[in-house]
Parts: structure tokens; sequence; C-alpha cells
């Protein structure tokens, strides 16, 4: 039976689409139907499947392949969680000075990916991190299920989880397929990399099936595959989520811009998304290694370019760096940014201005 049959309702997160008017349209003498709907039970997000197909069954084919794949990957990749039969992420860092263990391919990959990202670009975004998120994690769901006793953990505390975030003693045996922490207080949290990272993977295997247009909506992390087939545009228009307004977009004016992208990935971090109050201070999820504190330099940053996986990371990146390094870095790694800062002044590179409505791209422009 097809998963969507259990779905009834679709709810859209930090960055949305923005809505075709199209149904479908006519191609080399075949009708393009646009499909929609969603999953809410991974990567504790929604995830959006959006396609242009000849008929409902082909979109079913799609989407109960995507529910499938995003879910085995969110199993694997979950840090919180343990699950019967798998070596994922917890199983690792269970046995941190231990023992290596056996986990599947699509976890060496990421964990290789994030990896080399991190040697690409400072180590600022650090998956070995997780001694000192987990920290941050726990007194931040205090802080939210009761907020009248919120606090912020001990600086001491934090220095000494900092100890344990060497990335150099995660061993990874590639021909063994196993995983290893060296240090037995280390631990892995793979959120700023793992929900792009999987979004990459399911787009390019869906685009392996035969989807040619659609897109994964998955929280703030957009995957585009070819352009949309409505007969009207060439690319397809993805909302930039305004910090100020809530996160559940209800009309355009939640919306800071839409950039328009096909074939392409775009990602948005920010202080809106994961955060709790203490003393009327805002702490969010962003984490910087070398304060140990929530980084402060903007509300927001979203990321376009070419792979789900790498704007997830660079707009993590981005977001721990002072403007002009985090230009600086977005140069280095050849991907398009847009910040948006505390007083809530705008800044672009090039390439994104270009792909901006405001700035007068449309979805009729080609790439």
């Amino acid at each position: 039976m097809s998963h969507r049959r259990q779905r009834t309702i679709i709810v859209v997160a930090a960055i949305a689409l923005v809505a075709a008017v199209s149904a479908g349209y006519f191609l080399t003498g075949e009708k393009y139907e646009k499909h929609t709907d969603s999953m809410l039970d991974v990567f504790d997000t929604v995830i959006t499947l959006v396609a242009y197909t000849k008929d409902e069954a082909e979109f079913d084919r799609y989407y109960d392949y995507a529910y499938d794949r995003l879910h085995q990957l969110h199993k694997l990749y979950d840090f919180y969680n343990s699950y019967d039969g798998i070596n994922n992420i917890v199983t690792v860092n269970r046995n941190a000075g231990k023992a290596p263990v056996e986990v599947d391919e699509d976890v060496i990959g990421m964990l290789l990916f994030a990896k080399g990202l991190a040697e690409s670009t400072g180590g600022r975004t650090n998956i070995a991190m997780g001694s000192v998120l987990r920290i941050w994690h726990e007194f931040r769901e205090e802080g939210i299920n009761d907020p009248e006793n919120a606090r912020i953990p001990d600086m001491s505390d934090l220095k000494e989880a900092a100890r344990h975030t060497d990335i150099e003693k995660m061993v990874i045996d590639e021909e063994a397929g196993t995983v290893y922490l060296e240090d037995p207080m280390m631990s892995l949290d793979v959120g700023a990399v793992a929900k792009g990272y999987a979004t990459e993977l399911v787009a390019k295997e869906l685009a392996e099936m035969g989807m040619s247009s659609g897109i994964i909506s998955s929280g703030g992390n957009i995957r585009a595959i070819g352009k949309p087939m409505d007969g009207i545009r060439q690319r397809w228009g993805v909302g930039i989520q305004d910090p100020d307004k809530s996160v559940f977009l209800e009309s355009d004016e939640d919306l800071l811009d839409v950039v328009y992208i096909n074939d392409g990935a775009v990602a948005s971090s920010g202080d809106y998304q994961r955060y709790y109050i203490v003393d009327d201070k805002i702490y969010h999820h962003i984490i910087d290694l070398e304060t140990l504190m929530p980084a402060d330099y903007y509300r927001a940053v979203t990321v376009l370019t070419d792979d789900a996986g790498l704007a997830d990371f660079m707009s993590t990146a981005l977001f721990l760096l002072p403007l002009e390094k985090s230009r600086e870095l977005a140069a280095d790694m050849g991907v398009e940014a847009y910040w948006v800062l505390p007083n809530g002044r705008k800044d672009a590179t090039d390439g994104m201005l270009k792909s901006l409505r405001s700035m007068g791209a449309s979805g009729a422009d080609k790439k």
C-alpha cells in the first residue's frame, strides 16, 4: 500500500516552496501533472515532495521510495535513538574508546563528507562536537519544558566537554566499514549535515529512477531536480524565511525574498529554529566551538549551491563567522549566500543577488 494513504496534512516550515499556479502541461504530447505530499516522521521535521509526473501512479512510486529511503537514513544518522538490528551514530558514540563499529556504507559516506568539509572550512562546524552540543541540548529541553527555571550551562562544564571534540580521533576504516572514536568521552552530532546529505542522496536516486521535475523540501533544506514542468516557469521559487515571522508560513509577507533555482539546493540556518529563553535572552542551537556559546553574528544565513549536503553544512559554517570571513569562506567554497544580521541589515553574494526576486529574477529565467 502506498505510504501516501497515511497522510492527510501538509505543513510548510522555515524555507518554503513558492506555490505553482498550474497543475501541469503538455510536453511532446504528454501531460505532466503536479503532485504533492508530505511525511511528518522523518529527521524531526516535515519533508515534502513535489513532482510533475505523467500520472499519480508514477508520483506514488517516487514518493514511496523517498519515504522508505529517508526513514532508513533517519535511523542510520540518528544520534539520540537506537534501533533493533541497526548500528547507527548512537552505536558509534556508545562504543567510543571501546571498539570500532561496523556501519552501513551510507554512514561511512556521510561521515567522510562531513570530515572533509570540516577540514576545508577551518573546523568551526565540527560533527565531533557532540559532547558540547549534548549539554546545550539538555539545558534547552529543560528550559522549553520549564521556562521559569530555564538556565544556561556552566562554562566550566562546556570547557571540559570541549576537550573531547578532536575530529581526528574519529577513525574511519573504509575497507572494514568501521568507525571508531578513540576518545572515550567523545561523541558525534551530525545535525549540521545529516539531513542535507540524506536529501541529496534521495534526490539523486529519484532522478536515476526517472523523476525529471521535482523538489524535496526537508525543513530548511531544499533540493530541486530539473525545472517545474508547468509550461510557464524555468526555475523553482524558494521562499527565504523572515526570522521575525512565524516559521509556519502563512503568506508571502512571512518571506524576506524568493530565490529561484533549478537542479540546485538551498539551505538555511537561523536563531529562530531551535531555541529557548533565559532572563529574556534567546539561546539558539548553533554553538560556536571557540566561545562555546550560541553564535551571534546573524539572525539567519541562507546558502545556494548544487548539493543539498554542502548547502546544509555551509549554512552552519557561514553562520559561525563574522561577515567578512563568512564572505571569504563562501567564495572559497564556491557557494552563494544571503546573510541577515541582528540589526536587520541584509547582505548577499553577487550570485545570490542574481537569483533573488527582489533583484528582478523570476521563475521565467533560466539558470
